[in-house]
């Protein structure tokens, strides 16, 4: 069983932890929450979406090196590709039980992640287009699917301010998703990988990364302020306090340092955001629950 002990490692389960912030953002903006369709739709994504996705990249990729959620990842195998065409089948199936739609939403997904990797496609080598793709289908695409797979009728999904809301969640994956590859880049230019933040640079890449955590956080409060939601504010500024803390310090860090730029900070940083993002969310579910 070794051998499927190790393509369960590359799946990266425990990863999808980084990714949990889109999921409390898109609840916590509904009046009302089916408790049990989130639950279905919450193990759906973080235990089959997800890692289907990161085998199928690891499977393509064959990184030697750091990787998001290992620091030293096992050999790739021919049982790596089973347990993702395993994870894909039972969570289209799964996500087709609980909603039709919601299971076109997740096939469509799992098709682009794949696209990403592919090495007949491989988005992956292609900056901008990657970039898009990436934070379109992570942000605003996985927002408005949750709210499907919790029932929201889709044109309640397609309303603004929740298409506002949608956006919010791909400025902020546009400024995480480049620290993501800011120490992958002499391992990406070795397998002819273009990426956003081999483009950009170190520096252009904290920039770039800076600039639309500022604009997500921005547009997100003048949402917050504009629909009298004034508490969410405060919530906001305050939970996510240590992720600008830890980000400021880890820039200066590495204008200091080039070794500042390594796997142990940029998962740190993903650490710390992951957990004080979805708090804030959570927090702002936990208030209007208690006062509405």
């Amino acid at each position: 069983m070794n051998p499927y002990r190790d393509a369960l490692t590359l799946m990266r389960i425990p990863f999808s932890v980084y990714l949990m912030p889109v999921f409390w953002f898109a609840l916590s903006v509904l009046q009302q929450v089916n408790i049990s369709r989130a639950i279905v739709v919450f193990l759906i994504l973080h235990l089959l979406v997800y890692p289907a996705s990161n085998g199928y990249n690891s499977y393509y990729d064959r990184d030697e090196g750091s990787i998001g959620g290992i620091k030293n990842p096992p050999k790739v195998n021919r049982q790596l590709m089973h347990l993702v065409i395993l994870f894909d089948v039972l969570a289209v199936l799964l996500a087709i039980l609980l909603s039709p739609l919601f299971g076109g939403l997740v096939a469509l997904y799992l098709l682009i992640s794949k696209a990403y990797s592919y090495e007949g496609i491989r988005l992956k080598k292609y900056p901008i287009i990657s970039t898009i793709v990436v934070t379109f289908f992570q942000g605003a695409f996985t927002f408005a699917m949750v709210q499907v797979g919790v029932g929201l009728p889709l044109q309640e999904v397609l309303q603004f301010p929740n298409t506002g809301f949608a956006i919010v969640s791909t400025l902020f994956l546009c400024g995480s998703y480049p620290l993501t590859q800011i120490y992958q880049h002499d391992e990406d230019s070795s397998r002819g990988d273009k990426t956003l933040s081999l483009t950009l640079g170190v520096t252009g890449t904290y920039l770039f990364a800076g600039i639309s955590l500022l604009a997500g956080t921005a547009f997100l409060l003048w949402l917050y302020f504009t629909t009298h939601q004034y508490p969410n504010i405060i919530i906001f500024l305050i939970a996510t306090a240590p992720v600008v803390y830890f980000f400021t310090t880890w820039v200066i860090s590495a204008t200091r340092s080039k070794a500042a730029v390594n796997y142990e900070n940029t998962m740190r940083m993903n650490k710390i955001s992951s957990v004080c993002i979805s708090l804030a969310f959570i927090s702002m579910m936990a208030f209007k629950y208690l006062y509405q």
